[in-house]
């Protein structure tokens, strides 16, 4: 069976027709495994609801933090398995799509399974790895799982403390893990084999300013649906206190997600400044919102295009493109090719258009360090670094570089003329 599929952080319907496909939006917000925060993370209404069966929506305490993909995975397969017995398919509304891998992918380690249930809920331990000091955390990884920390930038102490808190819970460095998963039957460079082989994945894109002036109409949207009322329920609900005992966390759990926490200034100051300051900064929080919501489309657009369409390796689903640019031909761009696609492959038959193809780059190593002198940076990965080379900020070290020299080389010059011309003290030479 054809198995379409692309997760958002909690989004799973399932259907025997093919009708769920044409109520999705193509964008959606992740954390909404979480109960409340329904507006800013764009859950699914009621009416949509209805239409199809929606599991992994709002079941999770906002307070939890330390919900991760392996639970969402561990969570979403036996659905999984259980609406394919039942004679239907289930559909993964994207999203986030590290969500997506650790479905389509055996790509991640349980370490909850190697420690006890008492102590299981009772400490993250890569929470606690993550208030360390960074050098100090990449040291310990350099230690015991070299090969893994070669792969990791020295400032990102998320995936340095996980592949910390791998070994530490297992015995079994993180990079054995993942050459394992490579080195099975079907595995490839980036993972394990695929755990659904009759896997597609429909990807919805439009053009850049059109899904930019999209989305801030979403912003806009949601604001009059009643944003702002939601965000000020929740922050006195579950943030306020910890606001007072300066112990927020916008690093964990549904704190982290796109809408909150740039709203934080105008949440903790409303009704303690003058309307004016209120004013600039919720201004400044909707801003902030609506340029961090077209930063991430634009992270999830090419996240699609390195991860999915220049894949190496066999074991990739085909990426059938949808082209959504204009929404009044939803249907004859978007929803008709769907069905036409999804039914093709469920009767076994060559789906009437053929899957996007993008070409990998085999030359290309995604974890070569580079080290920046200009700038002070680490850059990890060939593209990267040729992305880094062309910036502004690299260009402009650049030109104070070449400036600084040219003064200097001026200066040694002046210096070397002023001494040809006059007399030498031969005492002083000697």
């Amino acid at each position: 069976m054809s198995r379409p599929r692309g997760p958002e952080d909690g989004q799973l319907v399932e259907s025997s027709s093919l009708f769920g496909l044409a109520c999705r939006q193509p964008l959606c917000r992740p954390k909404q495994v979480y109960k409340g925060m329904d507006i800013i993370t764009n859950k699914v209404s009621a009416q949509e609801q209805a239409l199809c069966r929606h599991h992994m929506i709002s079941f999770l305490d906002p307070l939890v933090s330390n919900h991760t993909v392996v639970d969402f995975r561990n969570k979403a397969e036996p659905l999984i398995e259980d609406i394919f017995s039942r004679n239907k398919f289930p559909i993964v509304v994207g999203g986030t799509n590290y969500y997506i891998e650790a479905l389509l992918w055996k790509v991640l380690v349980d370490t909850k399974k190697k420690i006890s249930p008492a102590r299981r809920l009772t400490v993250d331990r890569k929470e606690e790895l993550e208030k360390l000091d960074g050098q100090e955390l990449y040291r310990r990884l350099s230690q015991v799982d070299p090969e893994m920390a070669a792969k990791l930038h020295p400032h990102d102490k998320r995936k340095v403390s996980r592949s910390l808190q791998v070994f530490e819970e297992t015995g079994i460095p993180h990079s054995l893990f993942l050459k394992q998963q490579q080195q099975e039957e079907g595995g490839g460079p980036l993972g394990g084999p695929l755990k659904y082989p009759n896997s597609c994945i429909l990807w919805l894109f439009a053009d850049q300013a059109v899904l930019d002036k999209r989305l801030d109409q979403r912003v806009d949207a949601m604001l009059a649906a009643g944003l702002l009322e939601e965000l000020r329920d929740f922050h006195r609900c579950y943030n306020q206190q910890k606001v007072a005992e300066n112990c927020q966390d916008y690093q964990h759990g549904i704190f982290q997600s796109i809408g909150f926490k740039e709203f934080h200034e105008y949440l903790v100051t409303e009704g303690k400044c003058s309307p004016e300051t209120s004013s600039v900064l919720l201004e400044k929080g909707i801003q902030a919102l609506k340029q961090v919501t077209k930063k991430y489309a634009r992270k999830q657009n090419k996240w699609v295009q390195n991860r999915f369409l220049q894949r190496p390796g066999h074991n990739v689903p085909p990426v059938y493109g949808l082209e959504v640019s204009d929404l009044s031909r939803w249907e004859e761009n978007a929803l008709k090719p769907a069905l036409e696609i999804v039914e093709s492959l469920l009767q076994g038959k060559k789906p009437p258009v053929d899957p996007m193809k993008m070409e990998p780059d085999i030359n290309e190593n995604k974890r070569s360090h580079h080290m920046c002198e200009l700038c002070n940076r680490i850059i990890i990965g060939d593209r990267e670094w040729a992305a880094h080379t062309k910036s502004k900020s690299h260009l402009n070290h650049l030109k104070k570089r070449r400036k600084l020299e040219s003064e200097l080389c001026a200066a040694g010059s002046q210096e070397t003329d002023g001494d040809s011309n006059g007399p030498k003290d031969m005492t002083e030479d000697k």
